[in-house]
């Protein structure tokens, strides 16, 4: 880490628990504690979701090898006495309980939620263990749950605002696209460029393509720019296209993200109309045929 890094973070972490949690292993600063491994619980604002085997079963080899180098830091459980909940650590902490430690060092902190929250971030965020999508996540719920600005947000993390507010308009992709993401299938410069295109099903099918075809993130932007400058239309040449009532939009990109591409539904008011589908190759056919009927179109061809 930079020496500029490091002040910037510092100053986040500084005005909610100071240096010690940053270094919580330096022993003569932190009164370390040999508490039950039992009564520890996970962080319940924890962003992650996603811990790899390989990177713990690791550092389980290696708390087995060393012991326990740095220790958890934890904050008396505001729901339950004698019991606490963790603070930062918790790969460690998963590493003690596969390894069954009966006991778990830790260094005691009285934090608030929104700190719970933070610490957990910044924590990740440090380490690059975070997806964008579970760091945009963790940044809308300290703006949502707790009130934060963008603003506050960026210091609290350690980031610029326009970095926090570009992880935030992630949560603007349609859930199948964000899904891709957080896979990996899809770069954040290939999210930056679908963020440009206006309708939630054309994201979908731009993004689908762009996996499937291995689209460069410059292709993406080159091919979202063009579209962006055709706008969809289900309509004949010269006719209007009809304004579509919310629970119709609502029901036609609900469509869109369970099949994963484009999706037209039109009705009049008799009740009838048709839903259109299209597919972009053979490939492409079958799987929208096996997402629709449950079988695969060979199995009902032969």
């Amino acid at each position: 880490m930079t020496p500029a890094r490091k002040g910037r973070l510092g100053r986040g972490l500084g005005a909610l628990l100071g240096e010690e949690v940053v270094r919580a292993d330096d022993g003569e600063r932190s009164t370390i504690r040999h508490l039950p491994r039992a009564s520890i619980r996970p962080n319940p604002f924890q962003p992650r979701r996603d811990f790899d085997p390989e990177e713990l079963a690791d550092l389980r080899a290696s708390i087995q090898a060393n012991g326990l180098l740095q220790p958890l830091v934890v904050r008396p459980d505001p729901t339950e006495g004698g019991r606490y909940q963790l603070v930062a650590g918790e790969r460690r902490f998963r590493a003690l309980t596969e390894l069954n430690w009966a006991e778990a060092p830790a260094v005691v902190r009285e934090v608030d939620d929104r700190t719970l929250l933070v610490l957990a971030l910044v924590e990740n965020i440090q380490r690059s263990q975070l997806g964008p999508v579970e760091e945009a996540e963790g940044y809308q719920s300290l703006v949502e749950e707790f009130g934060l600005t963008q603003g506050e947000v960026a210091e609290a993390v350690g980031k610029s605002r326009s970095a926090v507010a570009n992880m935030l308009r992630l949560l603007r992709l349609p859930p199948s696209v964000r899904r891709m993401l957080g896979d990996g299938a899809l770069s954040m410069g290939h999210a930056r460029a679908l963020l440009s295109l206006d309708h939630p099903g054309r994201i979908t099918d731009v993004a689908r393509r762009a996996v499937s075809e291995g689209w460069s993130v410059r292709r993406v932007e080159d091919y979202t720019r063009k579209a962006g400058r055709t706008p969809p239309t289900d309509a004949t040449p010269g006719r209007a296209t009809p304004v579509q009532d919310p629970g119709t939009q609502l029901l036609e990109q609900t469509l869109q993200e369970r099949l994963g591409t484009r999706v037209s539904l039109r009705s009049n008011d008799r009740g009838s109309g048709e839903i259109r589908i299209p597919f972009r190759s053979a490939d492409d056919f079958d799987r929208l045929f096996q997402l629709i009927t449950g079988e695969h179109p060979t199995d009902v061809v032969d």
